[in-house]
């Protein structure tokens, strides 16, 4: 079981308010989707600790600036002039970079803000929407908003979790492979190695912190 000091340990900057809000439920849905070992814990914390700006962020941040979209969005946006047109516009801004992709209608549809990225490993796109409610029989394609609570943010991780093989990859991390492991983790959680140095940080606090 995490307790309220373990999570002030792994995530020191998190707020008080946030962990008392999402202890019991990262505790219920942990638990439920076999994230239970030392290595399992410690690997969900590190990855869930970046992702979620520890515990402060559940909902991605599409407030962009002209030169941030290019630098992010540099396939969406080929001009500077484009850019600036989108400039601080999240709304705009995830209706066109999620447009016609993971399960979205075009960029008319709205389907880009509506299933934009929420929870603690955030679930984004109307395909993977739907995908967890056939799994939890809970309607968040006809209510998105639910992911942003602290009850479905911790359960929407956790079944990302489980469902992504990673229980089974961070078992491996008790191994002689341990880097690139936790590498192949981050990739699974993020599609890249982005925040990288800051999970390895919070990964040893972890480790610190939980034994077993």
């Amino acid at each position: 079981m995490l307790t309220n000091d373990i999570l002030r340990r792994v995530f020191p900057l998190s707020r008080e308010s946030d962990r008392k809000a999402y202890l019991p439920f990262l505790n219920e849905y942990m638990d439920k989707h076999g994230i239970i070992t030392a290595c399992r814990i410690r690997a969900f914390l590190a990855q869930v600790g970046v992702e979620s700006a520890q515990l402060k962020a559940v909902e991605e941040n599409l407030n962009y600036s002209a030169s941030g979209l290019l630098a992010v969005f540099g396939k969406y946006f080929r001009t500077k002039a484009e850019a600036q047109a989108y400039a601080r516009k999240p709304e705009a801004i995830a209706n066109k970079v999620y447009a016609s992709r993971l399960g979205n209608g075009g960029q008319q549809s709205g389907d880009g803000w509506r299933y934009r990225g929420r929870g603690l490993i955030q679930t984004t796109g109307r395909r993977n929407y739907a995908l967890l409610e056939k799994e939890t029989g809970i309607g968040f394609v006809e209510c998105p908003d639910l992911l942003a609570t602290p009850r479905y943010a911790a359960l929407s991780a956790a079944a990302f979790w489980k469902r992504n093989g990673l229980n089974e990859l961070s078992d491996r991390l008790a191994g002689a492979a341990e880097a690139d492991v936790f590498k192949q983790i981050t990739r699974r959680v993020n599609g890249g190695l982005n925040g990288y140095d800051e999970r390895r940080k919070l990964y040893e606090l972890a480790c610190r912190h939980i034994g077993g």
